[in-house]
């Protein structure tokens, strides 16, 4: 896929999504406000012959999608046995290379290094298949007044080093972040993932501009558990993906980024180029929203020829009309039906 189409749709640069999408225009326009529709992808045909044990091992985020895939797909396969475990995005590489799973899904992109290492073993690089959508997104509890953050905020906040060029934050009455009075002096509480995480990746490299994370961020080992902790206290503050949204949290729209100087975000021509943007799949997709991004599932096949059975179909139901009614079940986005046509172009 063209460089040039990446920069068409500008999905590259804002949202780090699959290139695939890239050349679907018309199916991207199809995106609705709450997601993008399931009902443009295909019923599943059940094909005989399909059995067999199916691993799969990696993102946290993908947990709860994997669980509902397997055990759907199971239904229709009574004689196929599947589990998933969900430790961080960094454990699917080697569970590829060492062969104790089928499946690697991530929540961020292969790093060179982990493709280099596979293709080592096995003699190719493996396929990367984009199978839903996600805006990794900031939470803060649902009494806290903060109407929004830019992406320089969130890397004072949550960064040691600061790569924006702003100051230390460590309390919410800093940098205009709280109006109200009681809230001025609350310092700030930081909720995060490990490092084992792709979505801890992600929003190292995003939100903060690479720079390392301060050493208070309190790291937990999945994404529900980072929106229970700032859930139950109140002047937390804390990332994860969009799905595991719940009542007692709030999610805070973001600004892009801009230069430390360009102009003072707490003063009120600050606050009139914020541009805030709602973590909705919509704004993901046009590149409004800084941190939307895809979540993928790799698999090691030899270039050219099809998957094996079992992974194939198993992956033909995650992009069939039942597979993309659980990715919006679960809280995340379908894909446009264009964009699931060249992934299962993969598969062949």
């Amino acid at each position: 896929m063209s460089t040039g189409l990446w920069k068409a749709i500008r999905l590259i640069v804002c949202c780090g999504l699959v290139g695939a999408w890239c050349a679907f225009g018309p199916a991207l326009s199809a995106v609705a406000a709450d997601g993008p529709a399931a009902t443009e992808a295909k019923l599943y045909e059940p094909v005989p012959g399909v059995s067999g044990v199916l691993n799969g091992k990696g993102s946290d985020t993908l947990n709860n999608m994997m669980d509902l895939w397997m055990k759907a797909f199971m239904k229709v396969y009574p004689s196929v046995q599947a589990t998933y475990v969900g430790e961080g995005s960094s454990t699917a590489p080697p569970a590829l290379i060492e062969g104790t799973a089928q499946l690697g899904p991530m929540s961020r992109a292969m790093k060179p290094e982990e493709e280099e290492a596979i293709e080592k073993k096995h003699g190719f690089k493996p396929t990367k298949l984009t199978v839903a959508l996600d805006c990794v997104a900031v939470f803060v509890h649902k009494d806290n007044p903060v109407r929004g953050l830019t992406l320089p905020q969130l890397d004072s906040i949550f960064s040691q080093t600061r790569n924006s060029g702003y100051g230390d934050v460590t309390r919410w009455g800093q940098a205009g972040l709280a109006d109200l009075a009681d809230w001025r002096d609350l310092p700030i509480s930081l909720y995060g993932r490990n490092a084992a995480s792709g979505t801890y990746a992600f929003f190292k490299k995003k939100a903060l501009f690479s720079g390392d994370y301060k050493d208070s961020v309190k790291e937990q080992p999945g994404s529900a558990a980072v929106v229970n902790g700032v859930a139950s206290d109140r002047s937390a503050i804390g990332y994860s993906g969009i799905g595991y949204k719940t009542a007692d949290v709030r999610v805070l729209p973001l600004g892009p980024g801009f230069k430390a100087g360009e102009f003072d975000p707490a003063s009120d021509e600050g606050k009139a180029k914020l541009r805030l943007v709602e973590p909705t799949f919509e704004n993901a997709l046009n590149g409004k929203y800084p941190l939307g991004r895809g979540l993928f599932i790799y698999v090691v096949k030899k270039p050219g020829e099809p998957a094996p059975l079992l992974v194939s179909e198993f992956l033909k139901f995650v992009l069939s009309k039942e597979g993309q009614e659980i990715v919006v079940q679960d809280g995340f986005g379908a894909l446009p039906g264009a964009a699931i046509e060249a992934e299962l172009k993969k598969l062949q």
